[in-house]
């Protein structure tokens, strides 16, 4: 009998042991404290940014918000802070800025209303948190933390997460608090564009809809319910498709982390929601890979799981971070779709490839260097 248990007893202690799936990967060891590596990357949103389409003051605005972003994340870094702390403060810059599609600055869906998205990630220990399509919370990236470090779950949506940020002390607004003139002249434009061109399809049956002019004069309501004629130029150049915004960061601990937030599409509908919320499409960090967040076309993005895609291509086909990045973003254009992305990886690397006219986008090193760039 003694003999029986003795050859049982392995089996039996294997069967108690949960199966290799259920099991939580193991946190990478965090490396001793080295402030020369901290590096913060940034992006304000890809689309159609040229030089012909920006005015001098327009680009002024828009380095000095991005300069701005990456000094807040900076100083977080130099003090000592994590890399998880760094991308929600940056990240926070510029959701309070009218200039980038997330937070203050979100566009408008269909109906009229800013649905905002967003998500961060821990490359030490893969902990996550996003949600998606809130309307009252100032800042979603703080909302996505809240997610992650204060609940059970991932991704949060719509009312549930609402009530969820509010729970957790969250700074909670009045819907009217997003809105923008020149974002809600944006949907208009849309809008109108849109009713064009099924105009052109209906008295034209037989030919291509020709491209729909904007129009010269829209009936606008203005936050104060006073009308506005003519329509003025937008400030912003990122297109229908592109506007979101993002952080990655290497903190001198070692570790990695990506945020990522968006309004989403303007004109959008049916409660549409992009790749920035998603895990592995258009926000990852792993360690033992690289952290990225995106800004493009969602929909493709999500099709090719791009973020989780270039942490594959190095932890599986050991490619650098550069060549990886590059791989999948040549994968999206294949595919229809573009945009861009940045990426950064534990030796420091940074990536930003992008296949669209532009994109917003900067770093910081450890030194104080930064480096601010909007076209290609």
């Amino acid at each position: 009998m003694k003999k029986l248990l003795l050859l049982l007893l392995p089996a039996l202690l294997l069967s108690a042991a949960p199966p290799a799936w259920a099991q939580a990967p193991a946190p990478a060891a965090t490396a001793a404290p080295d402030p020369s590596r901290i590096t913060l990357v940034i992006h304000g949103g890809a689309g159609t940014i040229t030089r012909q389409n920006m005015t001098p003051e327009k680009e002024k605005a828009y380095t000095e918000a991005l300069n701005q972003a990456l000094q807040t994340g900076y100083a977080v870094l130099k003090r000592g802070g994590t890399s998880i702390e760094a991308v929600e403060a940056t990240v926070r810059v510029m959701e309070d800025s009218p200039l980038f599609n997330a937070g203050k600055g979100a566009v408008f869906t269909h109906d009229g209303r800013n649905e905002l998205d967003a998500a961060i990630m821990d490359g030490a220990t893969l902990k996550a948190g996003s949600v998606a399509g809130v309307t009252t919370v100032r800042n979603p990236i703080s909302a996505a933390r809240a997610v992650m470090e204060k609940s059970e779950h991932v991704m949060l949506m719509g009312p549930g997460a609402e009530v969820f940020a509010k729970e957790k002390g969250l700074d909670i607004v009045e819907p009217s608090y997003f809105y923008t003139e020149a974002r809600y002249q944006q949907l208009q434009k849309a809008i109108a564009a849109e009713k064009g061109a099924v105009t052109d399809q209906l008295n034209t049956p037989t030919k291509a809809a020709a491209p729909a002019a904007e129009p010269t004069k829209v009936k606008v309501k203005q936050k104060g319910g006073k009308p506005q004629g003519a329509l003025e130029p937008p400030i912003f150049t990122e297109g229908r498709k592109y506007g979101t915004v993002g952080a990655v960061a290497l903190d001198q601990y070692g570790n990695l982390a990506a945020a990522t937030s968006t309004g989403g599409m303007t004109n959008k509908r049916y409660g549409r929601v992009g790749d920035a919320p998603i895990i592995g499409a258009g926000t990852y960090a792993d360690n033992q890979s690289c952290a990225i967040s995106c800004t493009g076309w969602g929909e493709f993005f999500i099709r090719a799981t791009v973020a989780r895609d270039i942490a594959a291509r190095m932890e599986y086909g050991r490619a650098p971070l550069g060549t990886a990045a590059q791989a999948t973003i040549d994968k999206v254009a294949r595919l229809g779709g573009d945009g861009g992305l940045i990426g950064l990886d534990r030796q420091g690397n940074i990536t930003m490839p992008f296949n669209s006219e532009g994109m917003y986008r900067g770093f910081i090193k450890a030194n104080g260097q930064t480096q601010v760039l909007i076209y290609r």
